[in-house]
């Protein structure tokens, strides 16, 4: 199977403009590039989807560069939005950068000699030219009917007009694709389906100033069986960098993925065989309560992004949450990302502790405190894993994991944290 059969198999193929002249093409070693722009200060699960795919073609041997938009970044894509964008600082963008320049470099081989990875700033380029430069060389030759038909375009006209600076954006891209046809013979641009029209103006933009040819190629967006938007959660977007979303959290996330969607997300995201894929299909129809596919899908892209050493940290903290594992060896980092996303309540260490009772009141998990107490009663209380027997029982500051986390649980699933501030 060549590489866009694997690409179609796995849902990754939404529209090329000559297919069977791109499969020839691929024949032989081709050098293509993904933008990604720094409109926050962190990737997110969504930008997964193409970036992966731009590793697939460097594990098929061809050299992959990812562009990281300095100047894009400063304007703003009007693609899927019916406002403005707000135009961060240069030195905020700057910043996001170079964030998004390391974040992308993990994901590609930069060790190989034939085709190892480039990571490039559309900002070294763009920056030395003159505004009249840019209007005489580049913008003379975009046909403002056809830039005006574009969707994103369209749309916002629609939706109450579209400033300059963002109907500039197509052109700004355009003219990435230019260069690096120009510094790298760059023959591809890979691109979320929304991006379509901005990747076709490029290559029109090479054939007019370059007498060149080159190819398109976009991928589906990804959205869930259910309808929601993909890499959304009631906390916000699921973010590639520990400090916004914790590996624990990401790991939950995908270990909880809609059994409808689970083997689409092993296709789009995983690196397994179709026969590893198939078999876990299989296993997912037989005994889906043993979640074999969903957990498959957690450890790898939790190693991917994270490294297999975080993974089997945050397996072996949900393992000890509901009493499968020593609660006291975990390290603070790991134990606060578990937690993060409980309920939960504080306490001062100046103030006298209160009792398991109360704590699981607060913490909201209960409706009141006499509900509480019949939990104790029953014997449903745990404290770190053990089991409280006293209605009076309060913790001690010794029983706070790393000095500064309780962990309070409710029969075998309901949880709750205190922390000790």
């Amino acid at each position: 199977m060549n590489l866009l059969e694997d690409l179609r198999w796995r849902g990754l193929l939404a529209q090329s403009t000559d297919e069977a002249a791109l499969l020839e093409s691929l024949k032989k070693p081709i050098t293509l590039y993904v933008g990604f722009d720094p409109t926050a200060p962190s990737l997110h699960v969504g930008n997964l989807v193409v970036l992966l795919v731009l590793r697939r073609f460097q594990l098929a041997g061809h050299t992959p560069i990812a562009l990281v938009g300095g100047a894009t970044g400063l304007v703003g894509d009007p693609s899927g939005k019916n406002e403005e964008r707000t135009l961060n600082s240069t030195e905020i963008v700057e910043g996001w950068v170079n964030r998004i320049r390391t974040q992308v470099s993990a994901f590609l081989d930069f060790s190989e000699a034939k085709n190892k990875a480039i990571v490039v700033n559309n900002l070294d380029w763009t920056s030395p030219l003159s505004a009249i430069e840019f209007l005489r060389d580049i913008g003379k030759h975009f046909s403002v009917n056809q830039m005006l038909s574009k969707d994103s375009v369209s749309t916002r006209l629609e939706a109450g007009g579209i400033s300059y600076t963002e109907f500039s954006y197509q052109v700004l891209q355009s003219y990435d694709f230019l260069e690096l046809y120009r510094r790298n013979n760059c023959t591809l641009q890979l691109g979320g389906s929304d991006q379509w029209g901005n990747i076709v103006a490029g290559l029109d933009l090479i054939r007019r100033v370059e007498q060149g040819s080159g190819h398109a190629l976009t991928v589906p967006l990804l959205t869930k069986a259910d309808g929601t938007k993909f890499g959304k959660t009631a906390g916000g977007s699921v973010w590639l960098d520990p400090a916004m979303t914790s590996p624990y959290a990401f790991f939950q996330y995908w270990l909880n993925t809609d059994d409808k969607d689970v083997i689409n997300f092993l296709k789009v995201f995983s690196f397994k065989s179709h026969e590893e894929i198939a078999a876990l299909e299989n296993a997912h129809k037989e005994n889906p309560g043993l979640r074999e596919a969903h957990r498959a899908l957690a450890r790898e892209l939790t190693a991917l992004v994270h490294s297999q050493a975080t993974t089997d940290r945050v397996e072996a903290a949900a393992k000890a949450l509901f009493g499968q594992g020593d609660l006291t060896e975990l390290d603070e980092e790991t134990l606060a990302g578990a937690l993060a996303e409980l309920p939960r309540t504080t306490v001062s260490k100046n103030d006298a502790i209160p009792t398991w009772v109360d704590l699981l009141a607060a913490t909201g998990v209960v409706d009141s405190k006499s509900a509480a107490r019949r939990i104790v009663k029953e014997g449903g209380a745990y404290l770190n894993n053990e089991k409280i027997s006293g209605e009076d029982f309060a913790p001690q500051k010794s029983d706070f994991l790393c000095g500064k986390y309780a962990v309070l649980r409710k029969g075998k699933r309901d949880l709750a944290a205190v922390e000790l501030i």
